[in-house]
């Protein structure tokens, strides 16, 4: 499946993009690429890398998202995602919190360009699935368009198959990881010069995307679009944008999808909840599945009000069914739908 363009993209959040988030976005949206969190190398090196490179077969295109600096441990971790089934291996360059900067990588990678072209040619070397990489557009004062082409340049000529750029510079001091996400300006338009420029390589914009014409501007300006809180916020928008895409229509039987994706992810709580996985760790995936529309404030309030184990789940069916009556979503209709089947073009 590497060779599925980055057309829609789900970001890699931290505390969101789990394998419980994915399978959720993978049921309403099949044909989006999924990203993980970032799970450092030096954690897949030392801790439990089955626990933390697992995943469904559902969730397929799917990345899996590093950080790190040592090209060595990167090119282990990349072998270990690989082996694990990931279609994408994908280098922060881009998160600028205190915790990453402290190990030497994420955002402040910008600033040792000739480092993160050592890291993916290491890792291209170790794998055969594409090496792509997320930065910004510069961190602190260096921030020029000549920087930034040049780290693009030199990333790609290292073996990056796919560049995924935020349109915003990183602060490395002074702004939190939520200011750095919305202080700095946005700046699309130096993103589409890159692509101009880089006409043959696969250019991603990201950042500031929270409606449906924002992201439908990005056609024949850029390869892809990748969105990030607006996606877990309001996980309809990306089923949304996924529907227009691939189903040459606009909102027609959006309801059908979102209903028949509860019913899906019902039965993959049952099933985890079986192998021990908190309720909870679940279904707060689910808050913002009727965010800005009609009772959505009860179904926050409904999901949060749920028990754990068996009652929990039986809670949750009787929301779901609630839900769907109300959409006036035919139960047998649903009940004999498997899970979607991917489609690509």
């Amino acid at each position: 499946m590497s060779d599925v363009p980055h057309e829609l993209c789900v970001a890699p959040m931290m505390e969101r993009t789990d394998r419980h988030c994915r399978h959720l976005l993978r049921l309403l949206a099949p044909n989006v690429w999924l990203y993980t969190e970032m799970i450092t190398a030096k954690a897949l090196v030392n801790g439990d890398r089955e626990r933390l490179l697992k995943f469904a077969a559902i969730e397929h295109p799917v990345a899996l998202q590093l950080g790190g600096a040592d090209p060595g441990e990167l090119a282990a971790a990349a072998a270990w995602g690989v082996a694990a089934g990931y279609d994408e291996i994908n280098l922060n360059v881009g998160c600028p919190s205190g915790r990453v900067q402290a190990g030497c990588f994420g955002a402040a990678l910008m600033r040792e360009p000739a480092l993160v072209a050592d890291c993916v040619a290491a890792m291209r070397a170790r794998v055969h699935v594409p090496i792509t990489v997320k930065t910004r557009i510069g961190v602190d004062h260096d921030d020029s368009y000549e920087l930034l082409h040049a780290f693009a340049r030199g990333v790609i000529d290292a073996g990056c198959a796919t560049l995924i750029v935020h349109a915003r510079k990183a602060w490395l001091s002074g702004l939190s990881p939520k200011e750095n996400r919305e202080i700095p300006p946005l700046e699309y338009a130096r993103v589409h010069r890159l692509k101009r420029d880089l006409p043959n390589v696969e250019i991603v914009i990201n950042g500031g995307f929270t409606d449906v014409a924002a992201v439908e501007a990005e056609r024949g300006r850029v390869d892809g679009v990748m969105l990030g809180r607006a996606a877990y916020d309001r996980p309809m928008l990306i089923a949304e944008l996924d529907h227009r895409r691939w189903s040459g229509s606009a909102s027609p039987g959006l309801e059908q999808v979102r209903a028949r994706a509860l019913r899906a992810f019902v039965r993959y709580v049952d099933a985890e909840l079986a192998s021990g996985t908190s309720l909870k760790a679940m279904t707060r995936h689910l808050m913002g599945l009727y965010a800005h529309e009609r009772g959505g404030r009860v179904w926050r309030r409904a999901l949060s009000a749920l028990g754990d184990g068996a009652a929990g789940l039986r809670g949750l069916r009787a929301l779901v069914d609630a839900r769907v009556a109300d959409s006036c979503i035919e139960r047998d209709d649903l009940d004999t739908m498997a899970s979607p089947q991917l489609q690509y073009s």
